[in-house]
């Protein structure tokens, strides 16, 4: 029962967080309710020549300034990033780029922003986090979205010349579930400042001495409705590294991103003014949400950068390395593995900049455009770069210092390879992303449905009214997703390539039939079907990449017809994602899903055990000292958690 009421009120307060209403068109959400809404992605919205320019000119720069001041392999060794080079990055403004001229910053485009995280993302990990965590989702993105004028005035010029800022959001026993936060930010009685108490974990840049900004997420009193019930309330705060009871108290190390400055920070009776409130009481998660809509977009960038770093090592390798008589290359496994690489790749630019562009224009919701992307260049980027790891053998897994130091050409690729892992967990692992984008997939059914399934305490309208409305709409609905698709034109496409277009627009009404069909099947037992729910998000992430990586090829092709790389890459990927595409309908309905659940309560409960007889564990006895909550552990990591404030009696 406890376990209900803890996901009943994590559900809710998530709900109640998300968006509720959508500003603008959204392909994707098109595309799950069965309509291919090709016009919005062609003619593919390419970076205006202006624009490009300022982008093309400012990279120069930039390469300039990381060649001269940063060396990844010996942060990546020392697991130190220089102050001296971060001041460096400053004086150029990298860390103001999001930040709009009036305050300072270089008011970049997205898309420009995205190029160079691409271009940082190529070069150095741990630099490209640096940046993205300061500017995706640290201080200036809800600033800029949800500050007043005086908070923009106030700290604004001072992060756009250089002061680093975070974002703490995660505690130690909180990763996705922000209903089990126990920081808390208690009003004075004069309504003049919050009292702040609680830890947070896995702050980015938040150990550095350079970050003098956080934006933390804390609980606030609830919010009490007229008919009593209590309303949970997690408002963002602006805090400043120098208040007193902020402490930065231990930093934490990763498998990769040596160098970044990530830690645990303890807040003990911070006295927070109210003016460092960003918004409204209650408005936190939100605040999150949003910003992180347009802040997603820079891991993808950097991992498209990091992706593409390796393109001419792997054309050099492929070639230049004989194996049995021929050119590794030339073996068909190994064609296959670079062949998928370099069209992945070509898919994840058409992706990224097609996102951004949405972003630009302001004409598109990119909520889950930004999801998407995030979770789709991820996942495929370690792919491609496990098999690239694979195709160099030996010298894929040395490091790049060791080869140099032997006599053999560097190549960071095993850096990469731990740097670039965090993305499917940075930022909503790709778990969260899944159940992100399934909720907004089925936003126009629940809208509908779960009222008449689910009603809320306190439902003004009836049942019966609910239940015409929902007929009214399906009605006129159903019949759309059972007729034939349309042909969307791209004449520059081959004749290959025209299928593969009319292959997705004709799978979108069957994705959107398979979805309500499901849902209609489970009901409000829908929520527990994660692997289906992710196999639909799956099916809805290819098609869209489809789309935008055949729109990026006609584009490509209008510009220079001569040149038939495009239509190669993109027939290649396409292929491959329809297989992804067959399969995922097919695990909908032939799954092990229930086989999945069972062993894992085997595991969970204590019975599997025996399978580690004759082993032991790794970690040696004399760090065994450590239970869980144990906040008097020798470490220090943290304080104890503060008491929930009490609630006044009336």
């Amino acid at each position: 029962m406890a376990d209900d009421k803890g996901k009943d009120a994590a559900m809710q307060m998530a709900e109640d967080a998300r968006q509720a209403e959508w500003d603008a068109v959204s392909f994707t959400a098109e595309m799950f309710k069965g309509n291919f809404r090709w016009d919005l992605l062609a003619p593919f919205p390419a970076q205006p020549a202006e624009d490009k320019k300022i982008g093309d000119e400012y990279m120069e720069k930039v390469r300039e300034v990381l060649e001269k001041n940063v060396d990844p392999f010996k942060i990546d060794a020392d697991g130190e990033y220089p102050k001296e080079a971060l001041q460096a990055l400053a004086a150029i403004g990298l860390f103001g780029m999001k930040i709009p001229k009036e305050y300072g910053g270089l008011g970049m485009s997205v898309t420009n922003y995205a190029r160079v995280l691409g271009m940082v993302g190529s070069y150095c990990s741990n630099t490209v986090t640096y940046l993205s965590a300061h500017q995706s989702i640290g201080v200036p993105q809800p600033l800029k979205e949800f500050g007043t004028e005086e908070q923009k005035k106030k700290w604004l010029p001072l992060l756009a010349a250089g002061q680093i800022s975070a974002f703490a959001l995660t505690e130690p026993d909180v990763g996705s579930d922000p209903a089990r936060m126990v920081t808390y930010a208690t009003p004075s009685e004069d309504g003049k400042y919050y009292t702040l108490n609680g830890d947070k974990l896995w702050c980015t840049n938040g150990m550095d001495e350079l970050t003098t900004l956080i934006v933390v997420l804390a609980k606030t009193p609830d919010k009490v409705l007229p008919n009593g019930r209590a309303i949970p309330q997690i408002s963002a705060f602006v805090v400043e590294t120098n208040m007193p009871g902020v402490e930065r108290v231990r930093r934490c190390r990763f498998m990769g991103l040596r160098g970044i400055a990530n830690g645990a920070l303890t807040f003990k009776d911070v006295k927070v003014p109210a003016e460092n409130l960003i918004g409204k009481p209650g408005m936190g998660l939100k605040i999150a949400l949003s910003t992180l809509n347009v802040g997603r977009l820079g891991l993808p960038a950097a991992g498209l950068g990091a992706g593409m770093a390796y393109i001419d090592d792997c054309q050099w390798w492929t070639t230049s390395r004989v194996q049995w008589g021929q050119s590794v290359g030339k073996h068909q496994s190994i064609s296959k593995k670079i062949a998928n690489y370099a069209a992945s790749l070509f898919s994840m630019k058409s992706m990224v900049y097609m996102t951004c562009a949405f972003a630009d224009k302001k004409n598109a919701d990119i909520r889950l455009e930004a999801a998407a992307a995030k979770y789709y260049c991820s996942e495929t980027l370690w792919k491609m770069l496990d098999d690239y790891v694979q195709v160099r053998g030996g010298r894929g897994y040395e490091t790049a210092l060791s080869l140099y130091e032997r006599g053999d050409r560097p190549c960071g690729l095993e850096m990469t390879l731990r740097d670039m892992r965090i993305g499917r967990i940075f930022e909503g692992s790709s778990e969260v992303m899944h159940l992100i984008m399934a909720r907004e997939a089925l936003d126009t059914h629940f809208k509908l449905v779960m009222p008449i399934m689910m009603p809320k305490p306190g439902q003004k309208e009836g049942k019966v009214s609910l239940i015409m409305k929902a007929a009214s709409f399906y009605m006129t609905w159903l019949p759309k997703v059972f007729m034939p698709a349309g042909s969307p034109s791209a004449r520059k496409l081959n004749g290959a390539n025209r299928s593969h277009l009319a292959f997705a627009a004709k799978t979108c009404k069957k994705l959107a039939r398979n979805l309500f069909f499901t849902m209609a099947k489970f009901g409000p037992k829908m929520e527990y079907e994660q692997l289906i729910l992710g196999n639909f998000v799956d099916i809805g992430t290819d098609l869209f990449v489809m789309a935008a990586t055949l729109s990026y090829a006609d584009h490509m092709l209008s510009e220079n017809p001569a040149d038939e790389t495009p239509q190669e890459l993109a027939d290649l990927f396409c292929r491959e994602a329809r297989k992804r595409i067959e399969g995922n309908f097919k695990a909908v309905k032939s799954n092990h899903n229930r086989s999945y659940k069972k062993v894992a309560a085997l595991l969970m409960d204590g019975k599997l055990g025996w399978l580690a007889n004759g082993s032991m564990n790794p970690i040696p006895p004399k760090y065994r000292d450590y239970e869980k909550n144990d906040y008097d552990h020798p470490a220090g990591r943290f304080v104890a958690p503060p008491e929930k404030p009490k609630k006044e009696k009336k």
